[in-house]
């Protein structure tokens, strides 16, 4: 990967790249990328951990949701899941449907969007594919078969994976934060007047004022891919689950030197030039210019909330097994003590929101999630 890196670096203009570009490098390289390459990421066995490695019960509630959309809401029966990552997640969908509701088991469609080679061979070890789940590389490839996708689009963790540009104010002025490599082929942080427009117009745009100090990271690429899944969608709604702050958050001192780190082994590393190639990358993400972009592009913006009051509005409690089970091990006794982990305060689902958006079509909200 270090070679990877010099070769970029020393192509580029002034011997530097953007964080964007390091990102977009180390995380998805064709070959070197952490994502492309073999190896666990998700699980005890990985780097990180998500709501749907926790238990099936994530992927249960979600299955008797999208039941309500297709079936009480007229959704059209078809499901895509864009970054499916080991495919547990389709996996409790589809299994949930095909026990509880067969009926729409039997009539939807399951498409997953997957970048990573890796993980698409995991989804065809697990899933359905070629029957019921149908994969595509990105949604550029899955609009040749869909020109206007109609239905549920769903993510989860997506948006803070996507590369960043980073920018920090330093005497008063705005800089962008760029990476350059020494001889040593150490790579270090280096800082030019911010000159970019598109930026500006993004801090412009969305009223961003920083302090001197404050380091901020700008979402150009998901506001790019925003526009792709606006142009594949032609009539239904979006679920995005992910972790990230409002505008009047960032501007909060706690958060002022950014968001962007790394994980390996679960143990946080705070300096993102760290183990490239070999180590997670991530960022909050920016939920006023996801919902506002989005509102303005035509994705009409439903409603935003934590993911815990999420779970329980739309009915997680239905699954608690009441009857005592003295066995720890238990199928019952797991997922009670998973539903109690992700509603709990202070659990992992106080760090995330759902993110509801739908377009072209009208969705009584209140009958789906209870109220």
């Amino acid at each position: 990967m270090i070679e990877r890196l010099r070769d970029v670096i020393v192509n580029a203009k002034n011997n530097e790249i953007t964080y964007e570009q390091y990102m977009d490098i180390v995380l998805y390289d064709p070959i070197q990328g952490y994502y492309m390459k073999e190896g666990e990421k998700v699980g005890t066995k990985g780097d990180f951990i998500t709501s749907s490695n926790i238990s099936t019960i994530f992927g249960k509630l979600f299955a008797t949701l999208f039941h309500k959309l297709i079936n009480e809401q007229q959704i059209t029966p078809i499901i895509c899941e864009i970054g499916g990552g080991n495919g547990r997640f389709a996996k409790a969908v589809l299994n949930e449907l095909a026990l509880k509701h067969k009926e729409t088991y039997e009539k939807i469609k399951y498409i997953i969007i997957e970048t990573s080679p890796y993980h698409l061979r995991l989804q065809q070890e697990l899933l359905p594919v070629c029957e019921k789940v149908v994969q595509y590389r990105s949604l550029d490839e899955a609009k040749k078969e869909f020109p206007s996708f109609n239905g549920i689009i769903f993510s989860n963790e997506l948006f803070d994976a996507f590369p960043v540009r980073v920018i920090e104010k330093r005497d008063n002025s705005i800089h962008e934060v760029k990476i350059a490599m020494n001889k040593e082929s150490q790579l270090y942080e280096t800082f030019s007047p911010l000159v970019d427009e598109e930026i500006l117009e993004y801090l412009t745009k969305y009223k961003i004022s920083l302090v001197n100090g404050q380091r901020f990271e700008v979402p150009l690429a998901m506001n790019r891919y925003l526009e792709k899944i606006e142009g594949f969608l032609g009539k239904g709604t979006i679920f995005t689950v992910d972790y990230g702050y409002t505008n009047e958050e960032w501007c909060q001192s706690i958060h002022r030197d950014g968001s962007l780190r790394g994980y390996i082994n679960h143990q946080l590393i705070k300096n993102p030039l760290l183990h490239p190639g070999d180590m997670d990358l991530t960022t909050h993400i920016h939920f006023d210019t996801l919902i506002t972009y989005g509102s303005e592009l035509g994705l009409e913006f439903v409603k935003i909330m934590r993911q815990d009051k999420f779970l329980v509005s739309a009915g997680i409690l239905q699954f608690l097994e009441e009857n005592y089970d003295p066995n720890p091990f238990s199928e019952q006794s797991k997922q009670n003590r998973a539903i109690r982990s992700l509603i709990i305060d202070g659990s992992m689902s106080s760090a995330f929101h759902v993110v509801i958006q739908q377009k072209d079509t009208f969705i009584n909200w209140g009958h789906v999630l209870g109220g």
